[in-house]
Order: structure tokens, then C-alpha cells, then sequence
């Protein structure tokens, strides 16, 4: 069996008050704890480190050996809650965040000066990937999820809520004409996506769904290359608010079908596993995004 800090706090503190009662009374034990404390330490050490007399204490050959291997133990523990504590008053140290490729570049990207300024001492690490990532095997803290959740497992926070719409570029429009009802769709060319299939079922009524599958003239793995698609003048496609807003503003992108649009907002969640006390630096960095986030998105 290891030995404990209880016991080598008990025994650091015998040595240094003098007394297994003095330890105690520093310790807020009980004398007979603290006697029962340095026997078991000396029985797991085999050895003995204490000699006691009616007047006295003294250290043995061993003891002494052992008193400074256990101050420098306890002060190498301390010196960590320290640390930590620190950290918890001044956030620092790496922070590793996975998005989707869209999600990072518009939405995340923009906010990241602002966040830095804050927390000069937090070092970020952004990580794309369009597909669901194992956050423990890919070392990742911090995860943003687009959808409805399926990783009971994790911890999530919410962030924010973003519109779904469909869109085209003008160029596009001007050339093929706009759809005035979702049947109009079965004539255009339509930017989809290859996974997960759900992405393909837009938030239009038609007959008497509130939601339409499309069948995609072009499929792209990557919600930014959908959007890259629709700006060039390719199709229509439907996306979430936090990629297009710019476009959108511009005029880059102009929504159709909109009296047939069913007002559907798309969740995204931080997620994190959540053991114990979260790391400083996750905490800000969420709580800084759902901030900022939830100010662009709807009420």
C-alpha cells in the first residue's frame, strides 16, 4: 500500500511542533489519530522513523532520510494547488478546439482578437474537421457541434441558435429563374451534401410536411464548399445563418422560397467531458463564445 499525504502531513507536522499532541492540535486531529497515523506510515515503511521517550521525540538514521523526501512531497504539492489556483484567477496554457470547417472560419475566426486580447496567456489550437471527432483520441478540449446532439457522454453548453435558409446567387437566378414554389426545385440544380443525409431535408412545407427532401445535382462533404458553390453561381443550397450573413449583406446570396420557409433554428453546443472542476481556460473560452454568439443569433 502507498503512503498518503495524510500521513506524511502527519508526520511533517510531529517533527516540526514537537509533539504528537502539538501535531495534532495543528492538524485538527485527534492525538490517538495521529499516533495511529506515523504507526501505519511505519509499518507500510517498515522501518521505524520515530524514537519516543516520555520527553521526546527523535528522528531515526531512516526518519531523517524520510523528512526530506516528504518536505519535498508536500512542498511539490502545494507549489501545484498554487499553480492551479493561479490559473484559475488567470486562465493559461494550450486550449485545443475542433469545428466544422464553416462554423471555425465565420463564426469562431472573427471573435478570436477580441478573446486573445482577454486572455493573452491561453494558447489556442483550432482544428477543422467536417465529421464528428473522438475529443479524448484526438486530444481536443473543446468541441463545437452543429444539430442535435447524439454523444450522451459529453458535457454541453449551448452557444447559440442560427436560422436555416435557402439561397442562390443573383448570377444563378438571372439564368435559370427563381423557383415561386418548392415544386419549381425538381427544375434546378440543387447543392446537397454527402453526409449526414438529414442536411438534405430543407425547412420548406410541401405537402403538408414541414420539410422537403431534395434530390442534389451536387454533393460536397463540406459546408463551406456548398456555400463556395452556391457564391459561384452553381445551384441552390441551404445553409445556416452564421456562414451566410456577410454573403447575405452583400447581396452575394439572396433567399428564395421564402413564404414557403418553416422558421427552423439549428442548435450548437460546446461539449467537453466533464470529470471533475472544469479547466479555467475552457470555462472562459466557452462562456466568452456563448456570449458573443447568442448577441448575432435570434431570440
Amino acid at each position: 500500500m502507498k503512503t498518503t499525504l495524510d500521513e506524511l502531513q502527519a508526520f511533517v507536522a510531529v517533527i516540526d511542533t514537537g509533539s504528537i499532541t502539538a501535531a495534532a492540535e495543528h492538524l485538527a486531529q485527534t492525538v490517538s489519530g495521529v499516533s495511529r497515523t506515523l504507526r501505519r506510515l511505519e509499518e507500510k515503511l517498515g522501518t521505524t522513523l520515530l524514537r519516543r521517550t516520555t520527553r521526546k521525540l527523535a528522528l531515526t538514521e531512516e526518519g531523517t532520510l524520510f523528512l526530506s523526501r516528504a518536505r519535498a512531497v508536500l512542498d511539490a504539492v502545494e507549489a501545484a494547488e498554487d499553480e492551479i489556483a493561479a490559473r484559475r484567477a488567470h486562465p493559461a496554457g494550450r486550449l485545443r478546439v475542433n469545428a466544422a470547417s464553416p462554423f471555425m472560419l465565420h463564426a469562431i475566426v472573427p471573435l478570436l482578437g477580441g478573446f486573445r486580447a482577454l486572455y493573452p496567456d491561453i494558447e489556442l489550437e483550432l482544428n477543422s474537421n467536417d465529421d464528428l471527432i473522438d475529443l479524448i483520441e484526438q486530444r481536443t478540449d473543446v468541441g463545437i457541434r452543429i444539430g442535435a446532439l447524439r454523444d450522451s457522454t459529453l458535457h454541453a453548453r449551448p452557444l447559440a441558435r442560427f436560422a436555416l435558409r435557402v439561397l442562390a446567387a443573383p448570377a444563378y437566378l438571372k439564368a435559370h429563374g427563381r423557383p415561386r414554389s418548392v415544386e419549381d426545385l425538381r427544375g434546378h440544380s440543387l447543392i446537397g451534401f454527402t453526409q449526414p443525409e438529414s442536411l438534405n431535408r430543407w425547412p420548406l412545407r410541401h405537402a403538408g410536411a414541414e420539410d422537403y427532401e431534395i434530390t442534389p445535382a451536387l454533393r460536397a462533404s463540406s459546408g463551406e464548399t456548398v456555400r463556395q458553390l452556391a457564391l459561384a453561381g452553381e445551384g441552390i443550397a441551404c445553409m445556416a445563418d452564421f456562414m451566410t450573413r456577410a454573403d447575405r449583406a452583400r447581396g452575394d446570396l439572396v433567399q428564395v422560397l421564402m413564404p414557403h420557409t418553416v422558421a427552423q433554428l439549428q442548435p450548437v453546443n460546446a461539449v467537453y467531458y466533464r470529470n471533475t472542476e472544469l479547466a479555467a481556460r475552457i470555462q472562459v473560452f466557452v462562456d466568452y463564445l456563448a456570449q458573443a454568439l447568442q448577441a448575432a443569433s435570434p431570440r
